[in-house]
């Protein structure tokens, strides 16, 4: 057992934000004609990602979506690497890759391109064949990543989109900043409840991890971390869609763990949810970005902030399970998928 890669790493993410998040990319979306107010006349966003960086994607969709109007939401990159692709005139394509050279989303940025969008990318390693490929870069700038894991990276990714949303809207751009500001602060984020946290989902059967908005991607990160590095079985579910079917599982012993962002559209739905919970016998937690900061965060800043105070539990939770969280044994960090 290690672990030691993943403790460094976890630890760099809040500063890897701060960095990130404040970068002016002005010039380079200037360039292509996407600074006008109007997008340059795009009328969409499509996401292109697999893994820890497509939830890193519905973390981005959502602010992306509030904060522009327009449609964004991830295309599979089959659409380009198994089959002929669409058309993507009025579009703009944003590829999300901590390494840049999986094959597949290679095809579908050149792909997305050749069939009329506009490409952005959100990469770690610059030089990397999407990095290149793509018409504009907004770095992740998180350093060289050794564990498989992705942990400072999707934290950079959503910091990092941020910085282009204020390139894109000049009006966000103080948010961005502030964010930035916060998370240079901060230091190494915990939770008040981490122990306990840590306790019951060491020993949980079924973990459901919920949010709402952008903390729903979060959910999605989170519930994928504890199966690939705990091999624990996590579920993510929006807080709208779980009270159905999804309930039902509470009858075979379940702990929920419940992400708030802080949205206050959400509040409602996560209510009800941790509520109906509580009721029906689950072992319920719920942990916010305001237990951290006092700071105001969009939420995609806060959804970033709650992985930052996740990732230390799950890497512990690891340890005490006899698992090592810098190298799971199936998995790669690269992806090439078939």
């Amino acid at each position: 057992m290690s672990g030691e890669l993943m403790a460094s790493e976890v630890a760099e993410a809040p500063g890897t934000f701060a960095r990130t998040a404040a970068a002016d990319l002005t010039p380079a979306l200037a360039s292509l004609g996407l600074t006008d107010g109007n997008f340059g006349g795009r009328s969409a966003f499509y996401t292109i990602a697999r893994g820890s960086s497509d939830a890193a994607a519905t973390i981005i969709s959502y602010e992306f979506m509030r904060e522009t109007g327009l449609p964004m939401t991830s295309l599979p990159p089959s659409i380009f690497s198994l089959g002929a692709g669409v058309k993507m005139d009025g579009a703009i394509a944003l590829g999300i890759s901590q390494s840049g050279a999986s094959e597949d989303l290679v095809r579908s940025i050149k792909g997305a391109k050749a069939a009329g969008a506009v490409t952005l990318g959100i990469v770690n390693v610059e030089a990397s064949p999407v990095g290149t490929a793509v018409d504009a870069l907004s770095p992740i700038g998180a350093g060289p990543e050794l564990a498989v894991p992705a942990t400072k990276s999707v934290v950079g990714s959503v910091a990092a989109a941020m910085a282009l949303l204020a390139a894109l809207k000049p009006a966000y751009a103080p948010a961005a900043k502030s964010a930035a500001a916060t998370f240079a602060a901060i230091g190494t984020p915990a939770h008040a409840r981490a122990a306990e946290l840590q306790t019951a989902l060491a020993g949980a059967n079924h973990v459901y991890v919920v949010g709402r908005g952008c903390g729903f991607g979060a959910a999605q990160e989170v519930a994928l971390k504890l199966k690939e590095t705990c091999v624990l079985h996590a579920e993510a579910y929006s807080a709208s869609e779980v009270l159905h079917g999804p309930l039902q599982l509470v009858k075979r012993g379940l702990t929920v763990l419940i992400l708030d962002t802080g949205e206050e559209s959400a509040k409602a739905s996560l209510d009800a949810a941790e509520a109906r919970f509580n009721a029906t016998g689950g072992k319920v937690f719920r942990i916010a970005a305001s237990d951290i900061t006092a700071d105001a965060l969009v939420p995609a800043a806060a959804a970033a902030l709650l992985l930052c105070v996740v990732y230390p539990i799950i890497r512990e939770i690891a340890l005490s399970l006899g698992m090592n969280p810098d190298a799971p044994e199936t998995l790669s960090k690269v992806t090439q998928t078939i």
